[in-house]
């Protein structure tokens, strides 16, 4: 089973993210083998973290709330919020196997959340700028709750088109890098 789950920090929480990097990087390598796609969300600056996102597959919603809640910066309180959804892989890779350019340009993780009917199931017919991109459901994998995506794109505005803005009751776009050890 795939889960999204996305980390929001605290406000002021900055300090105590660098204090557990390594932690949370030693965390995270327990997982390389579940791991669809990590980074970091980033504040306008394109540097300070703002939260994190993994994308796993797990065996069941148990297993994913264990990794979601006993992220070493989740006990220490240096989140304010988690969102931990059901996924589904819609591209079927890992972000490993994205072939565009990783270093060039900026990527986005653009955060669909939902109006009730479902939208956007289908890859978008420009996926050549897709990191990941999948539906977020219910626990039970059985309702439409959303969708995210991680995506190249030139700005938060042509990022934010990926979705159909219409059928959903919110977008959120987030400047977003590709994580894990450097």
């Amino acid at each position: 089973m795939e889960f999204f789950c996305y980390h929001r920090d605290r406000r002021d929480s900055l300090a105590l993210r660098y204090e557990l990097l390594e932690e949370h990087w030693s965390y995270m390598d327990g997982y390389a083998a579940e791991m669809i796609a990590r980074g970091p969300t980033l504040a306008e600056d394109g540097e300070t973290p703002t939260g994190s996102v993994h994308i796993v597959d797990l065996p069941d919603a148990s297993a994913a709330r264990a990794f979601a809640f006993d992220e070493p910066g989740y006990q220490a309180g240096a989140y304010r919020d988690v969102m931990l959804r059901r996924w589904h892989n819609t591209l079927g890779r890992t972000m490993w196997e994205f072939t565009g350019d990783r270093t060039e340009g900026t990527h986005y993780l653009v955060l669909g959340l939902g109006a009730g009917h479902t939208a956007d199931q289908d890859v978008p017919p420009d996926h050549h700028t897709l990191i990941a991109y999948g539906p977020l459901l219910s626990d039970d994998g059985s309702t439409w709750l959303g969708t995210a995506a991680l995506l190249h794109a030139p700005t938060p505005e042509a990022a934010r088109t990926v979705l159909t803005a219409d059928r959903y009751a919110e977008i959120e776009v987030h400047d977003w890098t590709f994580g894990g050890r450097r």
